[in-house]
């Protein structure tokens, strides 16, 4: 569909000359005689962008900029004026235009400066849509702070919805960053459990010797600096969930507690022969291959089978890369709220990198390069240059040679295909990637016969 720019002058010849050019851009031109013709066509048509000179009859173009701004605040404005109101433009700039032209008007430079300030909408468009698409997510899900539409993500929640209540010991897996520990707090949450503790073990950062103590407690003078007695974590989640991530680098002295625990529901806290009784479910998570483990001796066979009752794997990004705008958008909104930073969206260079992008380290370095973004960016676009280097290396790793010479259409063709084949064959990928919609991307291929198999 046409974009519809509304021009608005008091002189026949520039508003005929203004209109015949940006219909030779591809645009719908309407146009208007005065400020007061204009407001009428805005609140009965639809417009996406206005042009407008300053000194007309009936009502000028500042009084018709001030309307805009306050009843349409997202539609463009640019001004035209003569030479000797500079200074009024410069004010109208400051009152909310988005430039202004002095006459006669410099065509190519407005042809820019539409063609911008047009994108700059389609961002913001995108980036709301988005966002509405991620609170109708979180509105359907029951636990809304995990994001996504890609068939592995609602597989894995609707699996995490069915196992909840029960009393299962449930072991996640996936690799670092995929977000292991969001599925451990969906679990808790949604379980009958949810009312008591959840108690979270982070076994990598702990010795050995610290590791027991800490889930098991201790008592007053068992080893050198227990002054006191002290609670485990086991004790502290009693009526609740225990979760134990990176339950690959227990050791084996404190594997043997932890199955006597998970068979029995009773354990002994470090130095001390008073047995408790503990009413907890565990929920475990790993980045490392457990029966790689068991087979190098290093895990216990019967406490892997009693932690893996349910399995749940969390895939990583690169696998599920159609989340990928909703999370971009998710992302974007919490840290532009954070940072008091007014950014709109990405230019389709910088989603092209973050698509094409592997991102090794999954949801946790997709977090932090938006982060990043968001506190870099030189404008309220977030451009390649504003993400980091790696990411943008993965952009001109999928760039697209053309041979000058050839039409608009078999370059438009050549796009498409290489698109389609930077997205694996996502079709709903590759039209956001383009900045299409879907239905469009099915016509273009349809039009070049290109083979949708």
């Amino acid at each position: 569909m046409k974009r519809s720019i509304l021009i608005c002058d008091d002189e026949k010849n520039i508003q005929s000359g203004l209109a015949l050019a940006m219909e030779l851009e591809g645009y719908e031109a309407l146009v208007a005689s005065n400020g007061q013709e204009a407001w009428k066509m805005v609140n009965s048509t639809t417009v996406d962008l206005v042009i407008t000179d300053l000194r007309m009859p009936k009502m000028g173009g500042d009084e018709l900029l001030k309307r805009i701004n306050g009843a349409y605040p997202r539609l463009p404005v640019i001004i035209l004026t003569g030479h000797g109101s500079i200074e009024s433009a410069v004010d109208a700039m400051r009152s909310g235009a988005i430039d202004f032209f002095t006459k006669p008007v410099d065509l190519d430079r407005l042809s820019l400066v539409v063609k911008k300030a047009l994108s700059s909408s389609d961002l913001y468009a995108e980036h709301e849509r988005l966002k509405e698409e991620v609170a109708q997510l979180k509105a359907r899900n029951r636990y809304d702070r995990i994001i996504g539409k890609s068939a592995k993500m609602v597989a894995l929640l609707d699996t995490v919805e069915q196992v909840a209540p029960t009393k299962a010991s449930i072991l996640i897996t996936g690799e670092s960053g995929v977000g292991k520990e969001l599925v451990a707090d969906a679990i808790h949450e949604l379980s009958t459990r949810s009312k008591g503790p959840l108690v979270k073990v982070h076994c990598a950062a702990l010795s050995a010797s610290l590791l027991e103590s800490e889930l098991f407690g201790h008592e007053k003078g068992s080893f050198t600096g227990a002054v006191g007695q002290k609670r485990g974590r086991f004790e502290l989640a009693d009526g609740g969930t225990i979760f134990l991530d990176e339950i690959g680098e227990i050791d084996m002295q404190t594997q043997v507690k932890l199955l006597r625990v998970l068979q029995e529901r009773k354990f002994e806290r470090v130095g001390g022969e008073k047995t408790i009784d503990v009413d907890v479910r565990i929920v475990s998570a790993t980045n490392k291959d457990l029966l790689a483990e068991i087979e190098k001796g290093r895990f216990r066979e019967d406490l892997y089978y009693r932690l893996n009752v349910v399995s749940l794997v969390v895939p990583p990004l690169r696998e599920r890369k159609e989340d990928i705008p909703l999370l971009l958008t998710s992302f974007l909104t919490q840290f532009s709220e954070e940072n008091g930073r007014t950014i709109e969206g990405f230019s389709n260079a910088a989603k092209r990198a973050l698509l094409a992008y592997d991102w090794p380290g999954n949801i946790r370095e997709l977090r932090n390069c938006i982060e990043s973004a968001v506190v870099l960016a030189r404008s309220s676009v977030i451009e390649v240059e504003d993400l980091p280097q790696q990411i943008g290396r993965a952009e001109s790793a999928g760039s697209l040679s053309l041979d000058v010479g050839i039409t608009l259409a078999q370059a438009e063709q050549k796009l498409i295909i290489s698109t389609l084949a930077q997205c694996g064959g996502n079709k709903t990928r590759a039209a956001e990637v383009l900045g299409i919609g879907r239905k469009t991307l099915h016509r273009k291929l349809q039009e070049y016969n290109i083979d949708q198999g």
